[in-house]
């Protein structure tokens, strides 16, 4: 019965005008149903049960309903679809709909943020290690090793061709991460992950994080980096897309484009002026940036994206690939390291 409620084609015939029949009709009916599929399937299978539910009988304006909104499994689906009701959510949904936000981003969370504080740990160790070092910051044993085959037999010495230094702790930043996101509607996942990203980089002291949320208009959210729900609920999900003024925006607030490097998460479908968006990513690149563009940061694999473009922005020197969120924290400590452009998509390809 809870499976006919949803699939049965004679409950969904009333889905036209006055909506009055199966699931439709009112909060109650489908908090039961909430009920007994809970009851009777594994927690995989009803946040599937749920999607399909607000897609085949367009329950969103239930979603609006505080008790409702209670009863449903939390998952990153429903998230995107609170994410786009933002405006729409009455006040006394608002609360609730903030509570099972964070839920699902504490498991987000807890799930990425060790993997992504390693690899950044790992790969700013890596790059402080200097060629030029201090004599007192020489370190002779991985300079020795480095260097063993220019071994003088008839001297008994290695000439130490290239020295290898003991990574100076700074206490200043290392490095600068602007992460550029697009807000159009097939782009509501990966919105997700790089807003949770965004969060856990900003908490490491060794970086300074910006994000950047973009659709025609472009939303600078570092300020509200300390707490991911905050975050998500100033992104507006739909609308069009100038990816070329978002890179513009990007530029303007890197100060240091050696130590810099810029994430746009995008499928490049650009509502704006192409050839400006290719321009900037030139710029930044020729500015010394290393300039990652993401077609997706999600489990979903690759999405339809724009194919000219990205062949375009690739041959600029930028890295262009899909990644997946656990992926995501290897990768950016290889840029981070530096690795950059088509070697980072080299080097990510083998990876995967």
């Amino acid at each position: 019965r809870a499976l006919g409620a949803l699939y049965d084609r004679r409950a969904a015939r009333g889905r036209g005008a006055g909506r009055t029949g199966g699931l439709a009709r009112s909060a109650p009916s489908v908090a039961r149903w909430l009920g007994d599929i809970r009851r009777y399937f594994p927690t995989p299978v009803v946040q599937v049960l749920q999607r399909d539910a607000v897609e085949r009988l367009d329950l969103r304006r239930l979603l609006l309903e505080p008790e409702l909104l209670a009863e449903l499994e939390p998952d990153l689906h429903l998230v995107t679809l609170l994410v786009e009701l933002n405006k729409a959510l009455p006040e006394a949904t608002r609360a609730t709909a903030r509570q099972v936000v964070a839920g699902v981003l504490a498991q987000l969370e807890l799930r990425l943020a060790d993997r992504t504080r390693q690899a950044v740990h790992g790969a700013l160790a890596r790059a402080d290690r200097t060629n030029r070092p201090r004599p007192a910051d020489i370190d002779w044993l991985r300079t020795i090793r480095a260097n063993l085959r220019h071994w003088l037999p008839e001297q008994g010495t290695v000439v130490p061709e290239r020295l290898i230094g003991f990574g100076r702790h700074q206490r200043s930043l290392a490095r600068d991460v602007v992460i550029a996101v697009d807000q159009s509607g097939s782009m509501a996942g990966s919105v997700v992950y790089a807003s949770v990203f965004a969060c856990v980089l900003a908490r490491l002291p060794a970086l300074r994080t910006s994000l950047v949320a973009f659709d025609t208009s472009i939303a600078d959210l570092t300020p509200l980096l300390a707490d991911p729900v905050d975050v998500l609920f100033g992104v507006q999900l739909g609308g069009g897309t100038d990816i070329g003024a978002a890179l513009g925006y990007c530029r303007r607030i890197v100060t240091r484009p050696r130590d810099t490097v810029v994430v746009l998460v995008s499928d490049l479908f650009e509502g704006g002026d192409g050839a400006t968006m290719r321009t900037r990513v030139a710029e930044l690149v020729r500015d010394g940036v290393a300039v990652i563009v993401l077609l997706a940061l999600s489990d979903d694999g690759v999405p339809a994206h724009d194919q000219h473009e990205a062949a375009a922005l690739g041959a600029l020197g930028a890295a262009v690939l899909s990644c997946t969120p656990d992926a995501f924290p290897d990768l950016l400590g290889a840029a981070l390291a530096g690795t950059t452009g088509p070697d980072l998509a080299r080097w990510a390809a083998h990876r995967s």
